[in-house]
């Protein structure tokens, strides 16, 4: 039986596009680990796409993972809408380039080995696990700001 991981991912973005950052919450039984990180020129579904990725990149071997995120066009671009992307040559069905293929196939390729339950949750709704993400997503931005106004 594989280790049952939670994660919970939320991203954020200063202007759209603009300054962005992600969140990650990983949950083992006790044990949990945050990330984060940050882009300086980017869009808010670029950075939703980018915390999932990143959390699952983290887990060192084949898990059981329930991935909760706040946005609807990550939960059903991976479980609704990417095998006819694929199909169809990451075009949409109005035969236009899918935005964002770079980040759907690298989705697909961290969540590939996992075992992945897909969940929605609604965001600045007081979802304890969901505003720490925000929190950490935000803190990314922040940072960075920091950093570059410290020069």
């Amino acid at each position: 039986m594989s280790a049952i991981v939670e994660i919970f991912t939320d991203g954020a973005c200063k202007g759209n596009p603009g300054p962005g950052g992600w969140g990650a919450l990983l949950r083992m039984g006790e044990r949990e680990r945050e990330l984060y990180g940050y882009e300086a020129e980017t869009t808010n579904n670029r950075m939703e796409l980018m915390a999932a990725i990143e959390a699952l990149k983290v887990l060192k071997r084949p898990c059981t993972v329930h991935l909760t995120t706040d946005s609807v066009y990550v939960r059903d671009g991976i479980t609704k809408w990417v095998a006819g992307w694929q199909r169809n040559g990451w075009k949409t069905a109005a035969k236009k380039p899918v935005k964002n293929a770079d980040l759907w196939q690298a989705l697909i390729g961290a969540a590939d080995r996992h075992d992945v339950d897909w969940r929605w949750v609604k965001g600045h709704a007081g979802h304890t696990e969901n505003e720490r993400a925000d929190q950490l997503a935000n803190r990314a931005i922040e940072e960075a700001r920091a950093l570059a106004a410290a020069g």
